[in-house]
């Protein structure tokens, strides 16, 4: 094997020297991220556990770094550019929706074995979690006291609360083409959870009728449906690989566990533009 992996490297100019120069481990800071796995037990799943759920952190990171940048561009009216990080966003939902097939390899007993070292930490826990949903016009605060414990984490929340989700933008620009918006949807307060306003179902309608002349608000309408689309399809593996792991227990965190992630499959972000394919 070494014979072969010189050969494969004749004629390549590999550096090798890094005593003065960045390595790879070093420039993604492989050392934290490697040893950033601490299982409370001698469990095997648990590392599984904790490293399934430590990556659909980072995506999750990239899901909000990805949408904070889109609703600036929504906002500046660079649809392109939207769209490309939208289409981003769509492809690491489904890395996410993906991780659950990995998680479900892990049996009711192999999870029993170490479920009670997590004490009341819980998945619903997920401040990134709540901060997709405040991107995406979602914004309830009655969780925010689960935060108060770290205070940097309180303060990215309310920072998220308080800006204009990517439905907020996508709807003012709607109305930068032209189309009647209510004012009370216009000058709404952003930390408030959208509630559905029939002008602007009526105007995502007109849109929908007249593709061809309203075809970048259409596509940017679809790529929201995409990234919805796609949430309750995560959401749905979510409640499918609780249930199949610990069936009807409680959560750690106190919710209701399964029955808690099945009453929220059905919530909608954006639920004009699901009501109106009805009416077309």
């Amino acid at each position: 094997m070494s014979d072969f992996q010189d050969r494969s490297l004749e004629g390549e100019e590999v550096k090798t020297d890094f005593i003065k120069d960045m390595t790879y481990s070093e420039y993604l800071s492989l050392d934290q991220i490697l040893t950033a796995q601490n299982p409370l037990t001698k469990e095997h799943d648990e590392t599984l556990f904790i490293i399934i759920h430590q990556v659909s952190e980072l995506w999750m990171k990239l899901v909000i770094h990805e949408l904070n940048s889109a609703i600036e561009d929504i906002r500046e009216d660079d649809f392109r550019m939207a769209f490309k990080k939208l289409a981003r966003v769509t492809n690491i939902q489904n890395q996410l929706i993906a991780s659950w097939s990995v998680l479900a390899t892990m049996t009711p007993s192999d999870y029993l074995n170490f479920r009670d070292s997590l004490g009341n930490s819980s998945g619903f826990q997920s401040y990134q979690n709540r901060m997709i949903e405040y991107c995406l016009g979602y914004k309830t605060t009655h969780a925010l006291k689960i935060y108060e414990k770290d205070p940097g984490i309180h303060k990215m929340l309310k920072t998220q609360l308080e800006h204009p989700s990517i439905y907020d933008e996508a709807i003012r620009a709607v109305a930068r083409q032209g189309f009647h918006i209510d004012k009370e949807v216009l000058e709404r307060k952003v930390t408030e959870t959208y509630v559905p306003n029939a002008s602007v179902k009526e105007a995502f309608k007109q849109i929908y009728l007249n593709t061809e002349e309203y075809f970048e608000l259409y596509e940017m309408l679809e790529k929201l449906v995409d990234v919805e689309d796609l949430y309750s399809q995560w959401r749905f593996r979510h409640m499918k690989t609780v249930e199949r792991i610990i069936g009807f227990k409680k959560g750690t965190g106190g919710s209701s566990g399964v029955n808690y992630l099945k009453r929220v499959i059905d919530d909608y972000f954006f639920k004009e533009l699901w009501e109106l394919r009805t009416e077309l």
